[in-house]
């Protein structure tokens, strides 16, 4: 069981560590609005965690990976929203906000794009079935996949912790705070080219 928990928390850290949506959106709330929103777009992507555990435990992951046209609509759907965030982030951009003008985005709106950015990932079901399906045994006991459950998340957390505080460090900030206009569209343009290679995924072909 040791070995299980130790492998769960390196696969879920070398997971989290590489670059992807997630990460770009959560990166992207940080810094061109406030912390507040980076923490709800991290909770939301968080939930959306927790939904593809939930389904996992259920066995409807193994369906999606061997199902053409739900892998497929999944791809499309997420890609398409993908490009619909970058498309916001351009746009964003290129206007020029006033000095004391209200901020446009509500906290509300980053939870929900966290979480739908992230159920709307097919790699996040693909990761979950893989670690499911070769650590998480039919043997195991309900405590002891609680454990590793618990474990998957509690990394996940604690890296989104330590990656928005870090965001908000003085010396980032400092230099960051004239740039907002910039890393909109940075950020768009990087959501963009994400939506593409997401649509770009080879098409799940199921053998019959």
């Amino acid at each position: 069981m040791t070995e299980k928990l130790l492998l769960v928390v390196g696969v879920t850290t070398m997971a989290m560590l590489s670059p992807g949506p997630d990460m770009i959106l959560v990166m992207r709330n940080t810094l061109t609005r406030d912390r507040r929103h980076g923490v709800l777009t991290a909770l939301g992507v968080l939930t959306g965690n927790m939904f593809h555990i939930g389904y996992c435990t259920l066995g409807i992951a193994l369906l999606l990976s061997r199902s053409a046209v739900a892998f497929n609509v999944l791809r499309v759907a997420s890609a398409v929203y993908l490009v619909y965030l970058g498309v916001q982030s351009l746009w964003s951009g290129t206007i020029k906000a006033e000095p004391n003008a209200p901020a446009v985005k509500r906290p509300a709106n980053a939870y929900r794009r966290g979480l739908v950015n992230n159920v709307l990932n097919p790699k996040g079901s693909l990761f979950y079935l893989g670690v499911f399906s070769q650590l998480i045994t039919p043997d195991m006991s309900f405590a002891q996949t609680t454990l590793l459950v618990a474990a998957m998340v509690s990394v996940s957390a604690i890296f989104w912790i330590v990656f928005i505080q870090t965001l908000h460090l003085p010396m980032i900030r400092a230099g960051l705070d004239k740039s907002k206009v910039a890393i909109d569209r940075v950020f768009g343009a990087v959501l963009i080219l994400f939506g593409a290679r997401v649509a770009m995924l080879k098409p799940l072909v199921v053998d019959r």
